[in-house]
């Protein structure tokens, strides 16, 4: 299975960031035309906003690849090793139970933040050959740290939910409460940038905002954009941000309440894995 998973990881990694290069290329075209002028002020905002949308377009569908790699890789941690028999030899050892849960959790953590870097770089790389684009460190530093918290996130819920279910089952579950999250996010994203200005709806961002607590991994990834585009700095100067990214922008920005949520939630994710594990029958 590791070694299937890993291969089907490299294929459709390697086919995303094909299709993306071929995308942002077509979406950066004008700024290779012979009447555009790379130093005029208005070329510096149009560049800007193309990198936005290749950004903005490589980053929502990236985080679809990062949560498949960080959910299928331990969404059989533990009931498919235990249907293997392979949990059993492991923990006859003088090890503890929780020892070597955290250990799985380290290690699937270690190889998701390792491959959301590689992911992260190449979606980087990408917008900036395309635009020319430059990136201040501080915030690339600041906003991969964000794109790779989700990796613990989602490990830790996929780890807790398979001390109960199969790997198939437990597979549904994430992939519908990740779906769950994300549908909330795009809720938000609509909202946020003008269909529904009129504030006529509350219960619609009710129920987007619970819907986005159920999985907090798109608010994430927003606040990830957020920071990467300096949405703070430059929303006031490029007014029509919002408008030209659309579903796929930032919208409501999520706050630093919400950071903190996302953190306790992974946190007791990972803790109430531990105690079910530990009372787990082999």
């Amino acid at each position: 299975y590791r070694k299937r998973f890993t291969w089907m990881t490299v294929i459709l990694t390697a086919a995303f960031l094909l299709a993306f290069w071929f995308v942002a290329r077509e979406i950066s075209a004008d700024l290779r035309e012979p009447w555009f002028e790379p130093t005029d002020p208005a070329s510096v905002v149009r560049r800007f906003e193309n990198a936005a949308v290749i950004l903005a377009l490589g980053f929502f569908f990236g985080s679809f690849v990062l949560a498949f790699f960080a959910v299928f890789g331990a969404v059989a941690a533990v009931n498919g090793e235990t249907e293997q028999g392979t949990l059993l030899s492991v923990l006859s050892r003088p090890i503890r139970r929780w020892q070597w849960y955290l250990g799985r959790w380290i290690g699937f953590v270690v190889s998701g933040v390792v491959y959301a870097a590689a992911l992260f770089a190449a979606l980087l790389f990408v917008a900036a050959w395309h635009t020319g684009i430059a990136y201040d460190p501080i915030v690339v530093l600041k906003a991969f740290v964000l794109f790779a918290s989700v990796v613990p996130l989602l490990v830790s819920v996929t780890m807790l939910g398979s001390c109960k279910w199969s790997a198939m089952s437990n597979g549904i579950v994430m992939t519908m409460l990740y779906g769950i999250g994300m549908l909330g996010g795009m809720i938000e994203r609509i909202l946020g940038f003008g269909l529904d200005e009129s504030q006529s709806r509350p219960a619609l961002r009710t129920i987007a905002g619970l819907m986005s607590l159920a999985m907090p991994a798109d608010g994430i990834q927003r606040r990830m954009l957020a920071e990467l585009l300096s949405v703070f700095e430059v929303r006031d100067l490029v007014g029509g941000l919002d408008h030209r990214l659309g579903p796929l922008g930032v919208g409501q920005v999520p706050s630093d309440a919400f950071l903190a949520y996302a953190a306790l939630y992974g946190l007791s994710a990972l803790l109430a894995g531990i105690a079910v594990f530990r009372h787990k029958d082999l």
